[in-house]
């Protein structure tokens, strides 16, 4: 059976809202019309998707199944759609997407070099968006940070670098030549918390409610402006930590803490001779800068 991908969005719509009025809303579609769509798709997938009543919907076991399943197939969709729309409208394209703190200018000037008719770009991504600029073709390849979430990628790993915290430079620590996770279990982590599952799963962590919500950042700069602030601490790869370097902040290795694994990612279903050319390049990139050069004489 095809799956009529509108049906798809407004599934998702209704999934995230769980509640008719405000999915119709945000797609600017009437409720009824919603209604009506709803319907047609579980006729059409024979599976119940919420479960209705005047004062909530909710979604059945089949619901949260597709709408685990949903975003893959719809960044796919997007990505194909992407795709085609750039080799319709006249010069080829090649986006490059990088993490905060990977440089990327080698890689870059090396598919340029190889191919003079092909424009070359790069975008930079965060921790919340590093997976989906692939997913939703907004760029071919891109230098990711594990972990990530890796449905609908492939990832070939390239480098792995310390971590370090990251401290207002009157911290206690901050004089520190290193630091163990255990002694920043009373700190208060600025940044996702999925993103560093170590610290996470601290034992001896206050167990006490975080008194005020974490806020939302989205920059490394941003980061590192509350990190100065005294509103508390995040965990850096090494080289993002060096390089955006601003006063009032120190970071510090942590002993503990693993290293952080960079890979080159690229959309499972992308079958283009450039990405695989591409990955050959980061791959060959890595071991050049990785190996110092045999002596000689």
């Amino acid at each position: 059976m095809d799956v009529d991908l509108r049906k798809l969005r407004y599934f998702v719509a209704v999934a995230q809202e769980l509640h008719f009025g405000r999915a119709a809303a945000r797609l600017h579609i009437a409720q009824p019309v919603l209604s009506r769509q709803i319907r047609a798709f579980e006729h059409e997938l024979r599976a119940e998707l919420f479960v209705r009543d005047r004062r909530s919907t909710v979604l059945t076991e089949a619901g949260r199944q597709l709408l685990a399943d949903a975003g893959p197939l719809l960044a796919s969709a997007e990505a194909l759609h992407r795709r085609v729309q750039r080799a319709a409208h006249g010069r080829q394209t090649f986006t490059i997407a990088f993490m905060p703190g990977i440089i990327v200018t080698a890689e870059a000037r090396a598919i340029a070099r190889r191919h003079p008719d092909l424009a070359v770009g790069v975008i930079r991504t965060s921790w919340d968006d590093q997976a989906e600029v692939l997913r939703e073709g907004r760029a071919d390849v891109g230098f990711v940070r594990l972990p990530v979430d890796q449905r609908g990628l492939r990832l070939r790993p390239l480098f792995t670098e310390p971590r370090v915290v990251v401290l207002p430079d009157e911290h206690w620590l901050a004089g520190r030549e290193s630091v163990v996770l255990a002694e920043l279990v009373e700190e208060r982590l600025l940044q996702d918390p999925d993103a560093v599952p170590e610290w996470r799963d601290l034992p001896n962590r206050p167990t006490d409610p975080e008194p005020r919500p974490r806020p939302a950042l989205t920059s490394v700069e941003e980061k590192l402006e509350h990190v100065a602030a005294y509103a508390g601490v995040v965990i850096l790869p090494l080289s993002t930590a060096t390089f955006y370097t601003r006063p009032g902040v120190v970071h510090v290795p942590v002993d503990d803490l693993g290293h952080n694994q960079v890979c080159v990612a690229w959309a499972e279903d992308d079958r283009s001779p450039l990405v695989r050319e591409f990955v050959d390049i980061a791959a060959r990139q890595v071991r050049t800068v990785a190996d110092p050069p045999a002596e000689t004489g």
